[in-house]
């Protein structure tokens, strides 16, 4: 596929961040090994993520196409399903599956968000291209490729997300999601530059959603499923660029009318960075716990308390959790707790949890544990401070640390050692001990939807990589149908 009415002898000159944007989407050459391997088991994860999540209706009444009937035999296929759909909705499936239970990859900076939402529209497009390739007798993507374009997508989030806060101004991380996959689709589609250009511009005039959605007292299932419409979104503007649409060439810095000054307060938006692959290299997988990630540690420090105190629940007087600020902004809460999805984005709940029960689970953010009322006792019990330390190793880019630590104070006078953990098992700093639980993960995910013959079938193409990044990408979603 090829963009129409582009030319490249007429080519527009947009807003520098665009241009640069666009650049590196067409041209960068990932000579990265570290990044394709820990892309590899990127794709892996969200993948097993999303089967995870086709446990719980509440997501999968999402899934399938818009309007019942509306099949695309040949199309894209939605991963642990029979459905093959046009990619525009396959993208928001997909996008909705790998997000929906809060367990994907995650990166923290300025602005929050998962990185791994971009796989929603990558491989809608992969699987949907690839098969259209083949029946014309031409060169599907590989899984290197899908690959390649999963490092940049999650490199073009991670970097505006260095110094571009939009939580400080209202705005949702998932319209970066929306911009780096618009980028990385056109690019899919055989856009060049200044198709890419264009898409990318329609994608931010689109504008950002609020983040109402994610906080209280309107937290709700909107969060689960607001990645995988950005990524639909995407697939629609790159289409409709490579079908001729025009683009904006001051969509960022119109005055009044532009982005930064109709939504980002007049601020002017930034690349923290140089363009390559420095956030697939440095991404946290969620390996332990379906839970926001700034609660990752505090989970860790609680399930290392738990055997000390999970018989002492009645002679607890005060929980004493210490933070960083971004937690103390986005899941510090108090008060009623109304679905799984404000559960999963409280701390107090997570730790919770992590006191009673000794492990943490999707299933744990469902009405009938919630109704425990051990659960809000303890809650009561809990005040939440910050450590300015904490705080400023979070945004240290030698560090990134995401630090929690919990004291339990008890009636007797007497407490418990204050238990600190400041970077989570899927952090960079403890790679070599999370990746094997990435693969242990996965295949406990695979288990939830497959035979255990085809999951083991599964898991030895995943660990041969050779063979799995020369794999025609419509040949690895085979293994993935039902």
């Amino acid at each position: 596929m090829s963009s129409f009415g582009y030319s490249d002898a007429k080519a527009l000159s947009f807003d520098p961040l665009i241009e640069e944007i666009a650049e590196y989407t067409l041209n960068a050459k990932i000579e990265s090994a570290e990044a394709f391997r820990i892309a590899r088991y990127v794709l892996l994860d969200s993948i097993g993520t999303g089967l995870l999540a086709l446990r719980f209706p509440e997501c999968t009444k999402h899934l399938g196409p818009v309007v019942p009937g509306a099949y695309l035999p040949g199309g894209a296929r939605v991963p642990g399903t029979r459905y093959e759909l046009e990619p525009i909705h396959a993208a928001f499936n997909i996008g909705c599956m790998i997000r929906w239970l809060d367990y994907n990859d995650t990166w923290l900076a300025a602005e929050w968000g998962h990185p791994s939402d971009n796989l929603g529209s990558i491989i809608a497009l992969a699987d949907y291209i690839s098969r259209c390739r083949i029946s014309e007798g031409k060169a599907p993507f590989l899984v290197k490729d899908v690959l390649n374009m999963s490092i940049k997508a999650h490199e073009i989030q991670g970097v505006l997300a260095l110094e571009n806060s939009l939580n400080r101004v209202g705005l949702d991380h998932v319209h970066l999601v929306k911009v780096a996959s618009t980028a990385v689709s056109t690019a899919m589609l055989g856009g060049n530059k200044e198709a890419i250009g264009s898409a990318i511009s329609q994608a931010w005039i689109d504008g950002a959603s609020l983040r109402t959605y994610r906080h209280a007292p309107n937290t709700g299932s909107r969060k689960s499923w607001a990645a995988g419409d950005a990524t639909s979104r995407a697939v629609r503007l790159a289409y409709m660029t490579i079908g001729g649409e025009i683009g904006y060439t001051t969509a960022l810095t119109a005055k009044t009318w532009g982005f930064q000054d109709a939504l980002f307060q007049g601020k002017t938006l930034t690349l923290g960075r140089t363009l390559d692959s420095y956030v697939m290299e440095h991404i946290l997988f969620k390996i332990s716990y379906p839970a926001e990630f700034h609660a990752q540690t505090a989970v860790e420090c609680a399930l290392e308390l738990y055997p000390l105190v999970h018989n002492r629940l009645s002679d607890i007087a005060v929980i004493t959790l210490t933070t960083h600020q971004s937690a103390m902004r986005i899941i510090d809460k108090q008060g009623p707790l109304h679905n799984p999805a404000d559960r999963d984005h409280c701390l107090q709940y997570m730790v919770a949890i992590g006191l009673l029960y000794g492990t943490l689970t999707a299933e744990h953010y469902e009405d009938d544990i919630a109704q425990d009322p051990q659960i809000d006792q303890l809650r009561e019990k809990m005040i939440v401070v910050e450590d300015p330390q904490y705080s400023l190793d979070y945004l240290d880019p030698d560090k990134r640390s995401i630090a929690n630590a919990i004291q339990i104070h008890y009636k007797d006078g007497t407490s418990t050692d204050k238990v600190v953990c400041e970077y989570p098992l899927g952090h960079r700093k403890r790679r070599e001990e999370g990746l094997p639980k990435v693969r242990d993960k996965f295949e406990a995910n695979l288990l939830t939807r497959f035979p255990k013959r085809k999951a083991s079938e599964i898991m030895e193409l995943s660990v041969d990589e050779d063979r799995l990044l020369q794999m025609p990408f419509h040949e690895f979603m085979t293994h993935f149908v039902i």
